[in-house]
C-alpha cells in the first residue's frame, strides 16, 4: 500500500480525534460549572426553569423555585449557573448595567426626527393628508375653470333614442 492510498484515512482518524477532543473539553467545563454551584447560586435547569440553589449534594441539587417550592434536580440537569446580575435581570428584571439613559435607544423615532420647533409640526400633523382623489361636494367651486365641465355629474336621461342601436 501507498501513502496516497492511506491519506483518506488518515485525515478521518485525525478528524474524529480532534471532534471528540473538543467534545471532552466541552463536557469538563461542564463538570467544572456543577461543581462551581453553591447554595444562593441562580442556575437554568436544561428545561429552562430558573431557580435558586438551596443545597448541593454529591448527585442532586435542591433548588428554590419560588415561595414554597423547593425541588430535587439530578446535577446532570443544571444547564448554566449564571452571575447574580444576570439572574435578577432574567428572573426579576432589575437592572443594574446600564451605564447613562443616553446610550439607550428610543422605543420609537419621534425623538430621532423632532426638530425642536413642536407648534410647527402640530398644525402640520392636524392638516388633512391628500390624497389625490377629490370628491365633487369637497371640492370648492372656484377652483374648476369656469369653461371645463365635470366629469362626475351623472349623464343627462333622455327618451330612450340613443344613437348606440
Amino acid at each position: 500500500m501507498s501513502l496516497l492510498t492511506l491519506l483518506p484515512f488518515i485525515v478521518l482518524i485525525g478528524a474524529m480525534f480532534l471532534m471528540t477532543r473538543s467534545a471532552k473539553k466541552k463536557q469538563q467545563q461542564a463538570v467544572d460549572m456543577r461543581n462551581q454551584m453553591q447554595p444562593g447560586s441562580g442556575v437554568r435547569t436544561i428545561g429552562g426553569m430558573y431557580a435558586t440553589v438551596k443545597e448541593v449534594n454529591d448527585d442532586t441539587v435542591l433548588l428554590d423555585a419560588g415561595p414554597g417550592v423547593e425541588l430535587l434536580f439530578a446535577k446532570n440537569s443544571i444547564g448554566a449557573v449564571l452571575t447574580d446580575d444576570e439572574y435578577n435581570r432574567i428572573v426579576h428584571g432589575i437592572e443594574h448595567d446600564l451605564k447613562s439613559d443616553a446610550d439607550l435607544v428610543p422605543d420609537d423615532a419621534s425623538s430621532l426626527t423632532e426638530t425642536g420647533d413642536s407648534a410647527a409640526d402640530a398644525t402640520a400633523d392636524d392638516k388633512a393628508v391628500d390624497l389625490g382623489k377629490k370628491d365633487a361636494a369637497d371640492e370648492p367651486a372656484e377652483d374648476a375653470p369656469a369653461g371645463e365641465a365635470k366629469t362626475d355629474e351623472e349623464p343627462k336621461k333622455t327618451d330612450g333614442d340613443s344613437e348606440a342601436k
